[in-house]
C-alpha cells in the first residue's frame, strides 16, 4: 500500500471506507500488547514453581515488561515519525512476536525475564505508531469513531488479561500465554503490510539525538522501578535486597527505590534543559516542548495523568479481595472482572452517536463521571461476605465510563497536534498515562497494605489477644495481599483472626475504591480547563 504523507492525512474525503480495513488490525496491536501487561499476573505462581525462580525473580517477570515498555515510548514515538508509523508499528509486532517466542519456550527464570523485557521494546514501538496512525487517517465524525476503537480495545483487553491467563494457565499451559501471541502476531503483520497505509514525515530532520535518548529513557526507567518497587524494597530504608543476576544491591545502603527517583528526575530535568537549548538553537529534538504551549494538549495531559492515578488501582486491588477473603479462583475472578470488559465494550457502541451530540470533550467527561460512581458503588457494598456477583453492575458502569474516557481522551489531547509530530505527541500522551498508572498503583498499594496492616491489628486488639499476635498476623496477610489470609485458621484464635484479616482486607479494599474515586473526580475538574477542540493541523 502506498504511503500517504502525514501532512494530508486529515484531508482525505471522510467518505473514503479504504481507511476502515486497517483499523481491525491496529485494534488487534493495541490488544496484543495490553493483555500481555496483565496476562501473566495470574501465572506466576505455575512459572515459579515450573521454572523454579525465586520470589525475586517473580517480581521482576511482572515489573520488566512495564518499566521498558515506560521508557522507550516517546523516544519509538519520535522514531515513528522519522521512519513512518507503519513500518515502526512492523518492526514493533515482529519483536513482539519474537520476545513472546523466547518467553513461550524459556526454560529459566532470566531467559523468561529476558523475553518479557523484549515484549516492552514491541509494545513501546506499537502504542505510538498505533495512536499516531489513527490521528492520521481519521477526520470529523468517523475521528471519534476510530478512537473509541482505539481507547475501547485498551479497556476491554486490560480487563480480559487476568481471564485469559487464568484459562490459559488452568486448562492449557502458561507457555500459551505468550505462544498465542504468535498466531496474533502473524495475522497482524499480513494486515499491516495488506491494509495499512503508511504516514511518513518527510521533512522530519532524522538526526539521532542518543543522548536525550537515554536521558529520557533512564528519566522514565527510575521512575516507573521507584513506584513499581517502593513496597518491595522500601521507600527509605532497605527492607529487601535488590538483585539483578548476579548482582546485590549492597546491604545497609539506603533503599535503591529513593536513589532510582532521583536518578530519574534528575535524568528528566536534565533532558527538559537539553532540548529546551537544542529547540533554541534551532536544532532536531526528541520532544518539541513548544508542544506544551497548546491548551488541550497540556491540560489534557494533566487530567490524564491524574485520571490514571485511580483508573487501573481497582484492577490491581479487587482480585487480591476476590481471592483472598472470598476464596476465588484466579478464573471465577476474571470471569467477574469481565463485567469491566463488557462495559467498555458497549460504550464502544453508543460513542460514535454521542460524539455528535456532546463532541469528545463531553464524552470524556461523562466516561469519569461513571467511573467514579462505578468505583463508589464498589466502595459502599464490598465487604466480608459480599457476593461477588453483587459488584457486578458497578463494574459495569465502571467499564462504561472507561470506555468512554479511554476512547476519546486520547483523541482530545491530540486534536490540535500538527499531524507531522502525531507520533512524539502520541509517545508523550502514552508515557504520562503509563507512568500515572505506577504511580496510581504505588500510592493504592501502599494505601492498600497500611490499611490491611492497621486494621487488622486493631481488630485483633480490640477482640483481646496480645500485641505480638496482632502484628504477626497483620504482618503475614498484609506480605501476602490477603492471599494467605486463611492460613491464620491453623493458629490459635484461628477463626477470631481469620475474621478480623477478613473485615480488614475488605474495608481496606472499600477504602482503596474511595480514593481512586477522588482520583478520577479530580481528573474530571481538570477536563474543565480543555478548550473547545478543532482538526489537527497539517503545519510542523
Amino acid at each position: 500500500m502506498s504511503a500517504i504523507p502525514a501532512a494530508a492525512g486529515h484531508q482525505q474525503d471522510p467518505g473514503d471506507r479504504r481507511r476502515w480495513a486497517a483499523m481491525p488490525f491496529i485494534a488487534m496491536g493495541v490488544a496484543m500488547i495490553i493483555v500481555d501487561a496483565t496476562i501473566v499476573n495470574v501465572a506466576v505462581p505455575v512459572i515459579i514453581r515450573n521454572l523454579h525462580i525465586s520470589q525475586v525473580g517473580a517480581e521482576w517477570l511482572n515489573s520488566i515488561y512495564s518499566l521498558v515498555f515506560a521508557a522507550l515510548l516517546i523516544s519509538f514515538g519520535f522514531a515513528g515519525d522519522a521512519i513512518g508509523r507503519r513500518r515502526l508499528f512492523l518492526l514493533g509486532t515482529l519483536v513482539f512476536v519474537l520476545a513472546s517466542l523466547v518467553s513461550a519456550t524459556a526454560s529459566s527464570g532470566p531467559i523468561l525475564i529476558l523475553g518479557r523485557a523484549l515484549q516492552g521494546v514491541g509494545g513501546a514501538m506499537i502504542l505510538p505508531a498505533t495512536l499516531a496512525t489513527v490521528n492520521v487517517l481519521f477526520s470529523g465524525r468517523e475521528r471519534a469513531i476510530a478512537f473509541a476503537i482505539w481507547g475501547s480495545t485498551i479497556g476491554v483487553f486490560g480487563a480480559l488479561g487476568p481471564l485469559f491467563g487464568g484459562l490459559l494457565t488452568t486448562e492449557i499451559s502458561w507457555r500459551w500465554a505468550f505462544l498465542v501471541n504468535l498466531f496474533i502476531g502473524a495475522i497482524i503483520v499480513v494486515g499491516i503490510l495488506r491494509f495499512v497505509p503508511e504516514t511518513v514525515v518527510e521533512r522530519r530532520r532524522r538526526e539521532l539525538d542518543v543522548l536525550g535518548n537515554a536521558l529520557v529513557a533512564l528519566g522514565f526507567a527510575g521512575l516507573v522501578f521507584g513506584l513499581i518497587e517502593g513496597d518491595t524494597y522500601g521507600w527509605w530504608h532497605q527492607v529487601a535486597r535488590l538483585q539483578i543476576g548476579s548482582l546485590h544491591w549492597p546491604a545497609g545502603w539506603l533503599s535503591p527505590v529513593p536513589v532510582a527517583l532521583a536518578v530519574g528526575l534528575l535524568s528528566l530535568v536534565t533532558f527538559v534543559g537539553r532540548e529546551s537549548r537544542r529547540l533554541r538553537r534551532g536544532a532536531a529534538t526528541l520532544v518539541d516542548l513548544s508542544l506544551f504551549r497548546t491548551r488541550s494538549f497540556s491540560a489534557g495531559l494533566s487530567a490524564i495523568f491524574v485520571v490514571s492515578l485511580g483508573e487501573f488501582g481497582i484492577l490491581f486491588v479487587l482480585p487480591l479481595f476476590l481471592e483472598g477473603v472470598r476464596g476465588y479462583s484466579a478464573v471465577h475472578t476474571g470471569v467477574v472482572l469481565l463485567a469491566i470488559a463488557l462495559g467498555t465494550l458497549f460504550a464502544g457502541g453508543m460513542t460514535p452517536q454521542l460524539a455528535r451530540r456532546i463532541g469528545a470533550r463531553g464524552i470524556a467527561r461523562f466516561g469519569l463521571l461513571f467511573e467514579a460512581v462505578g468505583l463508589l458503588g464498589l466502595a459502599f457494598f464490598i465487604s466480608p461476605a459480599v457476593n461477588a456477583w453483587t459488584l457486578v453492575p458497578w463494574l459495569a458502569v465502571y467499564g462504561v465510563g472507561l470506555g468512554m474516557a479511554s476512547a476519546q481522551l486520547p483523541g482530545v489531547i491530540l486534536a490540535e497536534i500538527p499531524v507531522l509530530q502525531s507520533g512524539q505527541a502520541s509517545g508523550v500522551q502514552s508515557t504520562i498515562r503509563q507512568v500515572g498508572s505506577a504511580f496510581g498503583i504505588a500510592v493504592l498499594g501502599t494505601i492498600f497494605a497500611s490499611e490491611i496492616t492497621s486494621r487488622t491489628q486493631s481488630a485483633i486488639r480490640a477482640a483481646g489477644l496480645s500485641d505480638g499476635t496482632a502484628h504477626q498476623a497483620a504482618g503475614l496477610v498484609r506480605a501476602s495481599g490477603g492471599a494467605a489470609l486463611h492460613a491464620l485458621a491453623g493458629q490459635p484464635h484461628g477463626q477470631l483472626l481469620v475474621h478480623a484479616a477478613s473485615t480488614a482486607v475488605a474495608d481496606a479494599t472499600s477504602f482503596v475504591s474511595l480514593v481512586g474515586a477522588a482520583f478520577i473526580a479530580v481528573g474530571l475538574v481538570g477536563t474543565l480547563l480543555l478548550p473547545p477542540v478543532s482538526e489537527p493541523t497539517p503545519e510542523a
